[in-house]
């Protein structure tokens, strides 16, 4: 008898913390000192905030990743760790430092910044490609800030595919806006695409949304894309389907996107309908908002449990 994988998911990508600082003025100017009215440190990274609410939507995530020999690196491991996802496989680089993301809510948009740390240095020689494949599906993100990793993620993906996986990449965004991903070679192997319109644009070199989905479901099977306020819309072949998103009143957008990811993927490995993973999908995204930073609206059990159950 085979041997039954011991995670439904294994996730290969950054850990950070996330520092968020609330309540900006609308313009900064150079040299002047602005105060915020209040601040949180909470767990960060893409990566990291898709298996934390993956891990507490009932899924057995192993997290594949690296951090410094730091004290931020150890917060990161304690806050993930929480969620109930297997640390054991990150590896702490020593005499390295963890990344660090702040960012400056505006009204509208948003500053991001971030010291990528050790996350760009973790290397496809680096992982435990035993344990990586022992689990059902393959998740990664931050394809872009994955600098040592990915010249071989394609690679990665066409052995869990080797090895019975399925698969899923979320991109999330190019800080060097340069968006050379070789769409051949690195979607061949991936099973869901789950970008927002932004990154699909980028991605297919499209200037409207529908027209790069399209473009994109000539690579991958399935192509998840993540609207915002509008919902999403999933296109496998010719078949399209659109939701509507979950309404809510929204604290913080951080981890939207990756919080969709988990709903989404919790549903998709066990067989369900299109249409059921994107309502999950709605419904994590917008459990996320309800509660400041990308993990700490899924950490309330009461209040998730409440909040997915409507």
């Amino acid at each position: 008898m085979p041997t039954p994988p011991k995670f439904d998911f294994s996730v290969v990508g950054e850990l950070n913390l996330d520092l968020v600082l609330y309540g900006l003025p609308p313009n900064f100017e150079l040299d002047r000192e602005h105060l915020a009215s209040d601040l949180r440190l909470t767990l960060g990274s893409s990566s990291a905030i898709f298996a934390h609410n993956l891990a507490l939507l009932g899924n057995r995530v192993g997290f594949h990743s690296a951090i410094g020999d730091d004290p931020l690196g150890g917060l990161c491991l304690k806050r993930l760790a929480e969620s109930g996802t297997d640390i054991s496989a990150v590896k702490r680089l020593s005499g390295k430092k963890t990344g660090l993301t702040v960012i400056l809510p505006q009204p509208v948009k948003r500053h991001i910044l971030t010291y990528p740390g050790v996350m760009a240095e973790m290397r496809f020689e680096d992982l435990d490609l035993e344990r990586i494949f022992s689990a059902e599906h393959l998740h990664i993100s931050s394809f872009f800030l994955q600098r040592a990793l990915r010249p071989k993620i394609g690679e990665l993906f066409r052995l869990a595919k080797q090895a019975k996986l399925t698969t899923s990449l979320d991109t999330n965004d190019d800080p060097e806006g340069r968006w050379d991903l070789d769409l051949a070679s690195v979607l061949k192997h991936v099973d869901v695409l789950l970008p927002n319109e932004s990154e699909a644009c980028r991605l297919a070199t499209r200037d409207d949304p529908d027209t790069a989905l399209a473009f994109l479901a000539d690579y991958v099977p399935l192509v998840v894309l993540k609207r915002g306020e509008k919902g999403a819309v999933a296109r496998r072949g010719k078949e399209v389907i659109t939701t509507t998103p979950h309404h809510t009143e929204t604290i913080d957008t951080i981890g939207a996107g990756d919080s969709f990811d988990a709903g989404f993927l919790h549903n998709f490995i066990r067989g369900a309908s299109l249409e059921a993973c994107l309502r999950l999908g709605n419904l994590a995204g917008a459990l996320s908002t309800t509660r400041q930073g990308g993990t700490e609206a899924f950490c309330d059990a009461a209040h998730r449990a409440a909040f997915l159950n409507q």
